[in-house]
């Protein structure tokens, strides 16, 4: 009989097989197949992975957990990366900790002001309202989608702690005065970088300038664990709370499997528990059970060797696009970068010029007709949306571009899945929409 190193051999190299025959791309038919917006991009490897820790039977977090958050913070040149469920769940936790009473003085408190945008993708402000915090709203500039930085500084009241903003769509926002307003004013500053793993403000990688950075690995996003995301950061403090809210709120930091890696698991003395309660059942934050399992850390352990070449056919496709839209630029508002940015761009952006000729639901319709992915730039102004109507808020300064993206901003796709074929596909259909309006 073959032992199981053999056997477990074999199973690995039908996985090549297989995904030869089931999941290896097609080539693109005009005809009939859809160019998606955004989409996993995998080979054999993930499917390998992804076997091999089933067949290990890890079924919570365990090796290629701590395989991906290793390399991710190698990756970033970070102490810590905590791996969690959704990027939703990072942003939840990142904001969550800095409610702790750890952090003393400087810990968020009920009524507490944290300045954002209202437009942006809802996870990065629910948090705001699941913790009783007030966000304070500032418009954003059209073309890069960001805050407009110059009105932070008009925002701050004695009420604000902190800044929580995301590099939409990749595109990094003005990090030398959001960080600078932050020092200057002591405020937290959190970075949704969920949609921009790879983006690089002055040469150095968006997550690593604020406090706490989150990522998501959803499939839309750079890499993808399926469901999956992670909090960022250098503060051990910080990253400690975070991972006590992740793990049910516990004081206990044994990794799964262990005990008693404190050395006094049986006397320690914790409020008011009795002296020696068991420290794995010692809770001193309010948390969740938030974990990643070990088979999507598998996946994400393919996916991190590959980010580098997603990132550049991300890059190749945005100014591919980029050259077929300047010719529609009477039409259209068309991306740029930041300032001192290199964006790893989630998607192309557009937005519809006020124009007797066209609007955004006509080209998008003809777009999702001929079987191109369109999207809205996530909520536009999300202070018209039902579950936000009547949240406690502050704004400063009218929303108006905000208003304009809700009603004429889309994008289409760039990520590493669109091919060069469906790029002259997409080509096609924007000249066929415009020579016949």
């Amino acid at each position: 009989m073959n032992n199981k190193q053999d056997i477990k051999d074999q199973i690995l190299e039908l996985c090549k097989e297989y995904y030869e025959i089931i999941h290896k791309p097609e080539p693109f038919n005009k005809d009939k197949d859809k160019v998606f917006y955004a989409g996993r991009v995998f080979n054999f490897e993930e499917i390998q992975n992804l076997i091999s820790a089933s067949l290990d039977f890890w079924l919570t977090t365990g090796p290629y957990t701590e395989e991906f958050e290793l390399n991710l913070s190698k990756y970033l040149g970070l102490s810590n990366a905590i791996t969690v469920n959704s990027g939703s769940s990072a942003n939840l936790i990142a904001i969550t900790a800095l409610t702790s009473t750890k952090l003393k003085d400087r810990r968020l408190k009920p009524g507490d002001e944290v300045i954002t945008v209202a437009a942006s993708f809802p996870s990065t402000v629910a948090p705001l309202v699941q913790n009783r915090l007030i966000p304070v709203f500032v418009d954003i500039e059209l073309g890069t989608y960001n805050i407009k930085a110059e009105l932070i500084e008009k925002a701050i009241s004695p009420q604000t702690k902190a800044i929580f903003l995301a590099h939409t769509l990749g595109n990094p926002f003005n990090l030398d005065i959001v960080s600078f307003l932050a020092k200057k004013n002591n405020l937290w500053l959190i970075e949704d970088n969920c949609d921009a793993l790879g983006s690089k403000y002055k040469g150095k990688l968006t997550g690593t300038f604020g406090d706490l950075a989150t990522c998501s690995f959803y499939p839309a996003h750079h890499i993808t664990t399926g469901e999956g995301g992670a909090v960022l950061c250098e503060d051990e403090e910080l990253a400690k709370i975070c991972k006590s809210i992740r793990d049910w709120g516990r004081d206990c930091y044994c990794s799964g499997g262990k005990s008693n890696t404190c050395g006094k698991r049986f006397s320690g003395q914790y409020g008011n528990l009795p002296y020696g309660y068991d420290h794995k059942y010692v809770y001193s934050e309010i948390g969740y059970n938030l974990k990643m399992t070990d088979l999507q850390a598998a996946i994400g352990c393919a996916q991190i060797n590959k980010l580098d070449s997603f990132i550049e056919k991300r890059k190749n496709n945005f100014d591919y696009l980029y050259k077929i839209m300047q010719q529609y630029k009477d039409y259209f508002i068309l991306p740029y970068a930041a300032e001192f940015s290199d964006p790893a761009w989630f998607a192309f952006p557009l937005t519809v010029k006020n124009n007797e000729y066209i609007t955004r639901n006509q080209i998008a319709n003809f777009l999702e007709e001929n079987r191109i992915e369109t999207r809205n730039l996530f909520s536009g102004n999300l202070l018209r949306h039902p579950g936000y109507l009547n949240i406690e808020h502050r704004v400063v300064g009218p929303l108006i571009n905000s208003d304009i993206i809700t009603n004429n901003t889309f994008f289409i796709g760039c990520y590493p899945g669109i091919d060069e074929d469906r790029l002259n596909y997409i080509n096609d259909v924007f000249r066929s929409f415009f020579n016949n309006i």
